[in-house]
C-alpha cells in the first residue's frame, strides 16, 4: 500500500480534485491531512471553520482515497499562545523561552496546553471520528522533535517536584537514592528540588536520570490521553503516530507506542545520514551521500517494528532533497523506490510519501515533493509508478511477518545513562548500537529489537550492546534462555538510580557470567591498542574495561597486555571494550556459525533481508553486481544481475 501527505490548506481549492485524481492514478491509497492546520480549523477561541476541511475530505474520498486525519496539536496557534503564554517551553541550555514562529512550541508540563490540546482533539473526534472517508488517525506530529521533551519552565519544575514525591515518598529516600550527601546537595523538602540544568558544573547524574524519566512520563501522559479521546469518538479506526529516530524522542518509545494500533516512522535517509555520520571520513561519507548508509534506514525500520503491534508504516518517505539537514543532496536515481522496498522488506505495511507537491513558501520551500511547485512531476514520480506495478505482484506482503533468530536488547534508559555520564567523549550509545547492528546486517542476518521484558524463546543469539541498568527479571529470563547472550561494555554497571553496582560491574549480570569490571579507562579514538581474537589482531579503543579472571571463565579475546578483553561462561559472553567494525563482523560471524545461524557473504554495498518466502537484495553501490543464485530461483522483481541503486526480489 502507498500513500502521501497532503496539505489542502496550502493550495487553491480549484486544484484539489485534479490532485486527488492524480494521486489515485499514481497508485496512492492513503492521504494524510491536517497535522498543522489548527489555525485554519480554529481561528479564535471556539471559532471553527470546518467547511473547507469537509470539502477537502469529500474531494479525496470522491477519488477513492482513504483519509488519515491528524490532531493538529504540533502547531498551537498564535491566539492560544497569547492567551496562555506558559504553553511555550523554556530552553534547558539557556533558560530562555522558546518563542512562537515555527512548530512544536509547547511545554508538556503546561496544564493549559494539555487541556487545550485535548479539547481540540475531542472537537475533531466528535466531528470526524466516524466519517466514512477517514480510515485512521495520526496523533500530533513527530512528538519530541526539535529537542522539545525537556523544558526548564516553572511548570516543569513544579511537576517534577510532584513526580519526585510520588516516586520517593519522602525526602530522605530521595537524598539517599541520589547520594545527595555529596557536595552538600541534600534537600529538606521536595519544594526545594531544582531542575538539573544551568548549574556551575555537572549536576548529579541520579538527579538527571530522574528528570529524564519524569519528562518521558509527561510525553506519555499527553499522548495516552489523546489516544483515549480518539478511541471514544473514532471506533474501528486505527490510531498511529509518526515517530522520528528513536534516540531523538528522549522518551521511552515502547511506552509511547503501547496504546497505538501500530507505529509509523518518518524516513529521511539522506538528511539523517548527513547528521548521524557527520564525523565520518570523507571517502566513507561521500560513498553514501546520495543513497544513505545501507544500514541506517533499516536500523530505524527494525526498531519501529520492535515497538509496533504488527506491521509498521512509513508515514513520511523522503522523495528528494530535504531542507533541514546541514547538507541536503539529491537522491541517486532509483533510491526513493529502493528505500520504499527496503521498508516493505523489513516489515512495513504501507509507505506514504512526503509530500504531494513542494510548497513555494515558508520554512520547507526547499523540501522536495512528488511534484514541483509548477505542478510538474518530480524525479521520484516515475519511481513510484514503477513501485506501484511491482507491488501488485505481492498482494499478501503487508501482512507477512518478519522472522528473526537474532535480537538486540535496547532501551531509552541506556541512551540516557550514557548521555548523562559521558566519561569519554568518544562513547555514543547510538553509534555503538548501530555498529553492532550493522555488523549483523552485513552478514545478511535479520535482527529484532526487543526490550528487557521481551520473550527470549524465539532467538538463538541475543545481544545487548549497551545496557547499563538491568532488572532481576531480565537476568532471570536470560538464565532460562537457550540462546547465546552477548553483553557489551557498560552493561549492568549501574543501579536503577544511576549509582555504581555495589558488587562492581556488570552488576546483576554476574549471576550469568562471573566477571568483575575492576576499572574503566576511556581513550581518544585515534589512540587504539591491540585486541587479539582468533589469531587475528583488531582495535580496542575509546572505552576499555579491566576485567577480572575467574576459574569458570574462558578468555575469548585479550588486550595488548594479555589481560582479558572478552570472556565467556557457557553460552554467555561479556565484551569489555569498544572495538572496530572488522572485529564485530568476524566475532558475530563466528558466533553465528557456532550457534547455527545462517549468514550470507555479500559485496560491501549489498544488503539482504527475508520476509516470509521472499528474499530482498538491495544495491547501495554505483556498480552492478552478479548474484550467485540457483537456476531455479523465481524472480519477482529483477534478475541475478542487480544494477546500481536497484532491488532484486525472489522466492
Amino acid at each position: 500500500m502507498l500513500g502521501v501527505c497532503y496539505y489542502p490548506e496550502h493550495w487553491p481549492e480549484s486544484m484539489w480534485a485534479q490532485d486527488a485524481q492524480e494521486m489515485a492514478a499514481l497508485g496512492l491509497k492513503y492521504v494524510r491531512i491536517g497535522e498543522f492546520a489548527w489555525s485554519r480549523i480554529e481561528s479564535a477561541p471556539g471559532v471553527f471553520h470546518f467547511e473547507w476541511l469537509d470539502r477537502a475530505i469529500a474531494t479525496l474520498a470522491d477519488a477513492g482515497l482513504s483519509v488519515i486525519m491528524c490532531t493538529p496539536t504540533a502547531t498551537p496557534p498564535k491566539w492560544l499562545i497569547d492567551l496562555y503564554p506558559d504553553i511555550l517551553p523554556v530552553d534547558v541550555k539557556t533558560g530562555t523561552t522558546r518563542g512562537f514562529g515555527s512548530r512544536r512550541h509547547y511545554d508538556f508540563s503546561s496544564e493549559n496546553f494539555f487541556r487545550e490540546a485535548m479539547r481540540i482533539t475531542e472537537v475533531l473526534g466528535q466531528r470526524y471520528g466516524e466519517h466514512p472517508a477517514i480510515c485512521g488517525w495520526q496523533t500530533d506530529n513527530e512528538l519530541a522533535c526539535h529537542d522539545t521533551t525537556h523544558s526548564y519552565s516553572a511548570n516543569a519544575k513544579a511537576a517534577f517536584q510532584q513526580w519526585c514525591q510520588q516516586h520517593y515518598g519522602n525526602i530522605d529516600n530521595l537524598n539517599q537514592a541520589w547520594g545527595n550527601v555529596f557536595w552538600s546537595m541534600e534537600y529538606q523538602n521536595f519544594q526545594q528540588i531544582e531542575l538539573p540544568y544551568l548549574a556551575v558544573t555537572e549536576t548529579n547524574p541520579s538527579h538527571n536520570l530522574a528528570y529524564r524519566r519524569f519528562s518521558s512520563d509527561q510525553v506519555i501522559r499527553f499522548h495516552d490521553e489523546m489516544i483515549a479521546i480518539l478511541r471514544r469518538y473514532a471506533p474501528n479506526r486505527f490510531i498511529t503516530h509518526n515517530f522520528i529516530p528513536m534516540s531523538d524522542t528522549q522518551t521511552d518509545n515502547a511506552a509511547l507506542a503501547k496504546q497505538l494500533d501500530f507505529v509509523s516512522y518518518d524516513n529521511y535517509p539522506l538528511g539523517r545520514t548527513d547528521l548521524f555520520f557527520a564525523n565520518a571520513a570523507t571517502p566513507n561519507f561521500k560513498r553514501y551521500m546520495r543513497t544513505g548508509h545501507p544500514d541506517y534506514a533499516s536500523y530505524a525500520f527494525d526498531q519501529s517494528r520492535g515497538i509496533s503491534h504488527g506491521p509498521f508504516w512509513i508515514m513520511e518517505q523522503q522523495p528528494g532533497p530535504v531542507n533541514w539537514a546541514r547538507h541536503n543532496p539529491r537522491p541517486e536515481p532509483g533510491m526513493v523506490r529502493l528505500w520504499s522496498w527496503q521498508a516493505f522488506a523489513h516489515g512495513a505495511a504501507t509507505v506514504c510519501f512526503f509530500r504531494w507537491r513542494q510548497v513555494p513558501f515558508a520554512q520547507e520551500q526547499m523540501h522536495a515533493g512528488l511534484k514541483r511547485t509548477d505542478n510538474s512531476p518530480a524525479t521520484a514520480y516515475a519511481e513510484i509508478q514503477q513501485l506501484k506495478q511491482e507491488l501488485a505482484k505481492l498482494p499478501a506482503l503487508p501482512e507477512t511477518p518478519v522472522v528473526a533468530e537474532v535480537a538486540i536488547v535496547t532501551e531509552t534508559v541506556a541512551q540516557w545513562v550514557t548521555e548523562i555520564e559521558r566519561q569519554g567523549d568518544s562513547y555514543n550509545q547510538q553509534q555503538v548500537e548501530f555498529a553492532y547492528y550493522s555488523a549483523l546486517r552485513k552478514l545478511g542476518i535479520t535482527v529484532d529489537f526487543i526490550g528487557q521484558d521481551a520473550d527470549l524463546s524465539a532467538y538463538k543469539l541475543i545481544i545487548a550492546p549497551c545496557l547499563p541498568i538491568v532488572s532481576q527479571a531480565f537476568v532471570d529470563r536470560c538464565a532460562k534462555s537457550n540462546a547465546a547472550l552477548v553483553f557489551g561494555p557498560r552493561s549492568g554497571a549501574k543501579t536503577p538510580d544511576l549509582t555504581l553496582a555495589p558488587n562492581l560491574g556488570p552488576g546483576l549480570l554476574q549471576q550469568l557470567i562471573p566477571v568483575k569490571v575492576l576499572s574503566v579507562e576511556t581513550t581518544r579514538p585515534d589512540c587504539h591498542d591491540a585486541l587479539h581474537f582468533a589469531d587475528k589482531t583488531y582495535e580496542s579503543a575509546r572505552w576499555r574495561e579491566e576485567l577480572s579472571e575467574h576459574a569458570d571463565l574462558m578468555v575469548v579475546a585479550r588486550y595488548h597486555d594479555n589481560t582479558p578483553a572478552i570472556v565467556q561462561a557457557q553460552h554467555n559472553y561479556y565484551i569489555g571494550t569498544l572495538t572496530c567494525d572488522t572485529f564485530l563482523y568476524d566475532f558475530f560471524a563466528a558466533l553465528a556459525k557456532q550457534y547455527g545461524i545462517t549468514t550470507v557473504q555479500l559485496a560491501e554495498d549489498l544488503r539482504l533481508v527475508r520476509r516470509g518466502d521472499l528474499t530482498f537484495i538491495f544495491n547501495y553501490g554505483a556498480t552492478a553486481s552478479t548474484l550467485n543464485l540457483p537456476a531455479t530461483t523465481q524472480f519477482v522483481v529483477g534478475s541475478n544481475q542487480i544494477n546500481p541503486f536497484d532491488v532484486v526480489i525472489y522466492r
